[in-house]
């Protein structure tokens, strides 16, 4: 494979079915689409850590996120720990970023030559009460992001058109150089919009493109159909989501996340057409991923957090040159992939010590390489009494629960993740397999306990539990040059 440009496209939130080429019946993603026709789609990616801070470092360090310790979003990568970035500029090669990174500060060395309008981490603080695992608080907020939902205009969308302006000038500029000095060395650009994470707001006229008597109602919604398990139990009610919503209320939401949806698609439109117009296509690599996914009332649940396919599942498209056209693949993959494949783009080779990291280069794989490997999630964040650990194993998918029930699903059969067969007697034998490989990566008990003792450090830094809690928290990170407004923690 010859070394080229690549373009790395972000978005925050994109659950993987909320696009048309994934097969949603509605979602308009015609840009998003039409890249993964003239690509590879690969429809059993994954996170490695449903929340976004944690999930950005490990896509960082292609190292998981019990190996690196940055646990919940008040945890932020600062560069510590060298990742692909660091690799790159090393090597002389121009790594710049556009829009939301949620690291530490712009004033790291996070392995970006330039960062160009970041959305990083409040205060370089984050969110601290995230860290709070002993008795919870209740997140305030949290339930009117559902109530208010609707059709109107958000910094985020404002964002995401500004993010797409400068990485259209960015690859103008790219071009430029490229005509004064043929010989640069590959670049890569890190184009992160921050849509379709919440607020539940889009345009009207996005909105109006998904009317209620065209949605259906999310899969287990109703209070008598919620998956019972206490951690589930529990992250509605620190979410406040224990009450239910009406079926307009749910719409209502699920509208303006589509009509985000597609909002997004426009933004990357315009810089896939940009990379169009400059000629810089044919030595331009494009991938197109998302740090987690969304819930969308399914179970209940709103936002993040879990292990179902909803939320940790997500999109993932390459295309570009080398990559087949149309194609489709199965293979299990995550975010920590995106190291040896970002760096086998540029030309870089790998030293023996990154062989020991835990991802591998998606290139072969999208060229059609054999490829039977599990993927694995974790969690240690808000909502959650223990550490929660996915392991994605061929048709099976294991959630283990620290101090609590296991979970196994059968995606083959069972796609919608409705029936738990952890209990079922002719099941034992795969929940058993599922487990011991589950601990050949991760010690479950020995990480949860390593985690919280970080998180209770870093809350005592601050002055222990009630002065974080006097901070108060926030529902959404501000763009650059947007007003904060915390919210009591009490």
């Amino acid at each position: 494979m010859k070394p080229k440009n690549l373009l790395f496209i972000l978005s925050d939130e994109h659950s993987r079915d909320a696009l048309g080429c994934y097969g949603h019946p509605m979602v308009q993603t015609p840009n998003l689409d039409a890249l993964a026709t003239r690509g590879v789609r690969f429809d059993s990616a994954y996170t490695n850590c449903p929340i976004c801070v944690p999930a950005r470092a490990s896509l960082a360090t292609g190292r998981y996120v019990h190996e690196i310790g940055y646990w919940d979003n008040a945890h932020p990568y600062e560069g510590k720990i060298p990742g692909w970035g660091h690799r790159l500029i090393d090597a002389g090669h121009r790594v710049d970023s556009i829009g939301k990174l949620h690291y530490r500060s712009a004033d790291d060395a996070d392995g970006f030559g330039n960062h160009v309008i970041p959305l990083n981490v409040v205060d370089g603080i984050g969110d601290l009460m995230g860290s709070i695992r002993s008795d919870p608080p209740a997140r305030q907020g949290a339930r009117q992001g559902i109530l208010g939902a609707g059709p109107g205009d958000s910094t985020y969308i404002d964002y995401d058109t500004d993010i797409a302006e400068h990485s259209c000038q960015w690859l103008r500029d790219a071009a430029e150089r490229r005509q004064q000095n043929a010989n640069e060395k590959p670049w890569v650009l890190f184009s992160s919009f921050v849509c379709p994470h919440p607020p539940f707001v889009s345009p009207q006229e996005l909105y109006d493109l998904y009317p209620f008597d065209k949605l259906t109602m999310p899969v287990q919604n109703h209070l008598d159909e919620q998956p019972q398990h206490p951690e589930l139990v529990n992250l509605r009610r620190i979410m406040q989501h224990d009450a239910p919503y009406t079926e307009d209320e749910v719409k209502r939401v699920m509208a303006a996340y589509y009509g985000a949806c597609t909002h997004l698609d426009r933004q990357i439109g315009k810089v896939l057409r940009a990379l169009e117009e400059t000629g810089l296509a044919e030595e331009t690599r494009i991938i197109y991923t998302s740090d987690h996914g969304e819930n969308l009332g399914r179970r209940g649940l709103w936002g993040k957090f879990t292990m179902y396919e909803e939320s940790a599942g997500i999109p993932l498209i390459m295309a570009g040159p080398d990559v087949p056209q149309g194609e489709v693949r199965e293979d299990v993959v995550s975010l920590v992939d995106c190291y040896q494949t970002i760096l086998e783009c540029a030309g870089v080779p790998q030293t023996e010590d990154e062989n020991d990291l835990p991802g591998t280069s998606l290139w072969p794989i999208a060229q059609g390489a054999a490829c039977e490997r599990v993927a694995f999630s974790e969690y240690h964040a808000v909502g959650s009494s223990g550490g929660w650990y996915m392991l994605r194993d061929g048709r099976f998918k294991y959630v283990h629960y620290v101090g609590a029930p296991s979970q196994l699903f059968d995606l083959d059969a069972d796609p919608l993740e409705v029936n738990d067969l952890s209990a079922s007697p002719e099941y034992q034998e795969v929940l058993k397999n599922c487990e011991r490989k589950l601990r050949e990566i991760v010690d479950p008990e020995s990480v949860d306990a390593r985690a919280k003792a970080d998180q209770l450090a870093l809350v005592e830094k601050h002055g222990g539990r009630e002065a974080v809690l006097a901070r108060g928290t926030f529902t959404n990170s501000p763009v650059p040059g947007e007003i904060l407004i915390f919210r009591s923690g009490s």
